[in-house]
Order: C-alpha cells, then structure tokens, then sequence
C-alpha cells in the first residue's frame, strides 16, 4: 500500500503535540496535561469529547513520548478475551524489558459492566495504562468503580479556525498531504468546506481529499468549487453519533417545553432526516405533552397519543403531517408542570409516611368485621353537585396539597380553594 492509499486523516495525523489543533484549555503551556506530556508521564485517563476532536491521537502521541507499547482495542469488536490477551503481554513486557503498555479503547462506554470490572486490576497493579475514548458522558456510562480510578479530560468540538489551519496545513504538505497538487479554491468553496466540517476535523480531512479528487481533471492548478465540496460532505452533515443525537433530542424536548415549535420541527425533521426512529422524538412528545402542558391543555397529550398512532398505522413520510401538528400543539399550548410537581409532593409524602393508614371510613366494606366499620363514608352522589367533604388521605399526613392548579390554561377552571380541594377537612 502507498502513501497515497491510506486516507488523508491518517496521513495527516500528528506526530508531535506542535502539530495538534485544538483543546488549548488542556494543552496550553501551563496546563496539567501538558506539562504530563513534557515529563513523558502516562496516566490512567478518559477522554471525553465529540468524533474528530483527536481523543485516539492524544492517546498515541503520549504512548510515543513516554517510549510506551500503543494497544487499541475497540469496544464494540472486543471483549474479555482480548483483555486478558492484552494484560498477559503487557506484563511480561513490563517484567523482562521494562516497557509501559498504553491500553486504548475507543468507545469504552460501550463495555458492559462486567468488561468493565475486568480493567480493574489491570488499572490498579499498573499492568497497562488505560486511555479510554467516549462520546457519552463518562460519568454517567462508566461504572463508579472505573471512574473512580481515572482522570476524566473532556476535549472541545473543534473551532472554525483551528480546522482552517489542520486543512491549510494538509493542503500544503507535500510529503503527508496534497502539496504535490496545485489546488485552488473558488469563491465560497473554502468557506463551505470549514463550515461543513461541523468541528470535526476527520470529516474535514476526508471532504477535502473528495472535493479535490473530485475536481481533478488532469490539469493545473486544480480548481475545487462550491458543487465539489458539497458532494464531499453529502451526508456528512446528518451523521452523528450517539452522543450527537442525546443533543439534539434535548434540544427537540427543551424547544417544546420552551413554546417554541420553529425549532420543535426543525430538532425532529433533522433527527429523522438523519435516521433516528422517529418513535423516539415522538415518545419524547407524550411526555412532556403531560410534563410541561398537563392540565392546562388537556388535548396535548390526545394529540401526542393520536401522533403515535398515526406512525404506527401510516409510517412515515405521511405520518410526519399529524406528527408536525402534535408538535406545534404541544410547544404552543399554555404549559404548567403542576402535575410533575404534584408527583414529586406525593414521592415525598411516601417517604416520610411510608406506611399510612386507610382512613377507617374508607376501608373495604365487602368484608367488615365490624358492621359499624366504614358506616362513617359518604356517598358523593347522594349530594348536591355530587360532592361531599370528608378525608380521603391518611390522617398522618395532615394538611397537605400534591396538586396546585396553576392559572394556565384550563387549570384556571380548577379552584385551588374548592372545599376539600386541600384535603383541609380535620378530624
């Protein structure tokens, strides 16, 4: 295989931290990181941050300052057994030549707990320094035990500028990059081609080496235009990983909750545009349907129901109608979380009275011991406006109110002073 053969990110990959872009809050010359760097010292790490930010080549150019054995493994095509096949070398090259092994696993949040477990020793006893790579959140899809013995650094999406200077540098590299080619850029072409990036210089790297294979028509200088580029990044633009779409499916949630259903649709049609099931977005719909409307608009939540079904019986494109109606509905409806928060009080209730009492006069009348036993109840409908006071709560509870109508909506129709509404009737 030639030079030429293997892609231009991994041609392009930085032997040395001078050569890296980026993430200047854990590189900058008097950061913790770089000075680790400096006095060739390896630690036990994860390395949290979006796709083509440089988590696998910080890992490398560490192991290669610190002299140290580089191991990658993937969490999706690895399991116990190449752990152990891992730490029985890196053991017995520590014992017979004193050489350090970096264990680097991409996508470590995807190890299941026991896997996870297995790091432990290793980790420990200084069998191998482990590099762990992730787009989630380590510490929410790492077990306690695992964080707990490694630095978490979280790396930052790549700037506009500092993926103009990786591309300006492959551009003009002649040995590594495409320097052996005379290349123009058209008007506008440049521009698109950073942008399109979306701070992820693995994608920038590879649209630039298309767009210029693309224009090449044997002649120079080489001129890429704007139609080359948008060609290189078809489709770029609605990849992402998991961390990615945890983003925008918040985003999707927080611009319903915040009345805003310009940005509800555009957070779904580019979630689904992407190939999210949109089962998912419109899940999410129904919830918040009864978390941030309620009874302030009791239709929302009909509406996210009929949504679902309207998926499941006409799928998609035509579900995305009734869907984009759902939608609006919810986000522009008045909200309230009264209901959440009503939830929350009762949650609360349970834990300080955990075993409450029955009211006696509520008690289970098929079966009384006592023929006076619950003689106490009154039938609502045998009063006017069919409504009686009396306790329906445990006594122990006392005064308390889970639900407080708030005046959105139709909630302004339920009272919060109704007789009995506080459940106020004492014994």
């Amino acid at each position: 295989m030639g030079v030429d053969d293997v892609p231009l990110p991994e041609r392009m990959r930085p032997t040395g931290l001078d050569e890296f872009v980026g993430q200047s809050h854990l590189l900058g010359a008097d950061k913790l990181l770089r000075k680790l760097y400096d006095a060739q010292r390896l630690v036990s790490c994860v390395l949290w941050g979006p796709p083509g930010t440089g988590k696998t080549t910080l890992a490398r150019l560490f192991a290669n300052r610190a002299k140290a054995h580089f191991v990658e493994l993937s969490a999706v095509a690895s399991g116990a057994k190449e752990l152990r096949e891992v730490f029985q070398t890196a053991a017995e090259e520590r014992r017979l030549y004193g050489l350090a092994t970096v264990l680097f696993v991409d996508e470590i949040h995807r190890y299941s707990k026991a896997q996870q477990d297995l790091l432990l020793p290793a980790v420990e006893r200084g069998v191998v320094y482990l590099v762990g790579s992730t787009t989630e959140n380590p510490r929410i899809s790492l077990t306690r035990a695992l964080l707990s013995r490694l630095q978490v650094w979280e790396l930052y999406r790549l700037t506009e500028a500092d993926i103009d200077h990786a591309l300006a540098r492959a551009l003009r590299d002649a040995a590594r990059g495409l320097g052996k080619s005379e290349t123009t850029f058209a008007d506008g072409a440049w521009s698109a081609l950073v942008k399109g990036a979306g701070g992820d210089l693995r994608r920038a790297l590879n649209a630039l080496e298309w767009a210029v294979l693309h224009a090449d028509r044997g002649a120079m200088p080489i001129v890429v235009e704007q139609q080359h580029v948008g060609e290189a990044l078809l489709g770029a633009l609605g990849q992402f990983d998991e961390s990615v779409f945890y983003d925008q499916l918040s985003a999707f949630c927080k611009s319903l909750r915040g009345s805003d259903s310009d940005a509800a649709l555009y957070w779904f049609m580019r979630m689904v545009g992407a190939g999210v099931d949109p089962r998912i977005p419109v899940r999410r719909l129904m919830v918040h349907a009864g978390e941030d409307v309620g009874l302030a608009s009791p239709q929302a939540l009909v509406q996210a129901v009929n949504a679902m079904q309207a998926l499941e019986f006409l799928g998609m494109p035509e579900a995305r109608i009734p869907i984009a109606q759902a939608i609006i509905f919810v986000a522009e409806s008045p909200k309230s979380n009264a209901v959440v928060q009503a939830l929350g009080r009762v949650e609360e209730a349970l834990r300080a009275h955990p075993h409450a009492a029955v009211p006696p006069h509520l008690d289970d009348r098929h079966f009384f011991k006592d023929e006076h036993q619950g003689a106490d109840y009154l039938y609502p409908h045998d009063f006017p406006e069919h409504y009686v006071e009396q306790r329906y709560l445990p006594w122990e509870l006392g005064d308390i109110a889970f639900y407080e109508p708030t005046e959105q909506g139709t909630e302004q129709r339920i009272h919060p002073k109704r007789p009995g509404r506080h459940n106020s009737f004492k014994k």
